[in-house]
């Protein structure tokens, strides 16, 4: 058993980077998606992980598939489209969630006819699902470096975040860090969701992101709870989801985020806090 667990990770170096960039992303977007899914915001994940496409086209046509280019170009499509949708939603009668959707939509059909126009099916594939079989060194570092970013970015806005999420009217009237907590952790919400673009693809970024997070809501109460568990259901799901992968033949991205899929519906099932199992069968209580 530990050989069938530990032989491709020992045997096959792609396999190790692989499992250490599924690490990386584990660490810094499980958190991410603790706070979005505290927010509501889960949806806007996946509209900003199509918004990236854009810039990720560019950064394709300019260099082809370069990652830091790509990455590059990710990250700056990314956050106009955030910031261009709140602008909106300031200036004209339309809500963030109705401009935002608007725009990803003209993002993600901008980005798709660049690559189909310049690249092949198989370009278009590449960006779209990404290959996580296929981290080099430089990669590692990127998604190394985007990790310890986030971790340090949520250290130091972790207190107002939070309030934020608690009561952001309240946050409002005794502190101006509001608007700048906001668009900080927007920011870290795209540079996440990049780094899941170099491995997963732009379709399955968010995987990581968010099925960790709303998994961990079954397992614990507070934010201190939810955190680590959200980062150990990403790990679990990334190291299960390339061992499904390597032994069934199938493509490592969709096995990652199936696996955490099951994962999800398994801790909606059996989660102590709040599982169906456990609604179905509730505890005795004690009598005098």
């Amino acid at each position: 058993m530990i050989d069938l667990l530990t032989g491709p990770f020992a045997e096959f170096a792609f396999m190790r980077r692989a499992l250490a960039g599924c690490i990386a992303l584990s660490l810094s977007a499980a958190p991410v998606g603790v706070f979005l899914t505290l927010r509501r915001m889960s949806l806007m994940s996946e509209a900003m992980s199509h918004a990236i496409l854009p810039g990720a086209a560019v950064g394709f046509l300019i260099a082809g598939l370069s990652l830091p280019a790509m990455t590059l170009g990710g990250l700056a499509a990314g956050l106009a489209v955030a910031f261009l949708s709140s602008a909106v939603s300031r200036a004209t009668v339309l809500r963030e969630d109705a401009s935002l959707g608007a725009l990803y939509l003209l993002a993600l059909a901008s980005g798709v006819l660049m690559i189909s126009a310049r690249g092949t099916s198989v370009d278009l594939l590449h960006i779209l699902f990404g290959t996580v079989l296929a981290l080099d060194d430089s990669a590692l570092l990127l998604l190394g470096g985007m990790a310890a970013a986030t971790l340090l970015g949520l250290g130091l806005i972790y207190r107002p975040l939070v309030l934020e999420c608690v009561d952001p009217l309240f946050l409002r009237s005794v502190s101006r860090a509001s608007g700048p907590v906001h668009y900080a952790f927007v920011g870290l919400v795209v540079l996440n969701l990049v780094g899941g673009f170099a491995a997963l693809g732009t379709l399955l970024a968010v995987g990581l992101m968010l099925l960790p997070a709303v998994s961990a809501r079954f397992w614990a109460d507070d934010i201190s709870g939810l955190i680590p568990v959200a980062m150990a259901i990403g790990l679990v799901a990334s190291v299960a989801g390339l061992l499904v992968s390597y032994y069934a033949d199938l493509p490592s991205g969709p096995a990652i985020v199936l696996t955490a899929g099951a994962l999800y519906l398994a801790s909606m099932l059996l989660g102590a806090r709040g599982g169906l199992f456990w609604r179905l069968f509730p505890a005795r209580h004690l009598e005098a």
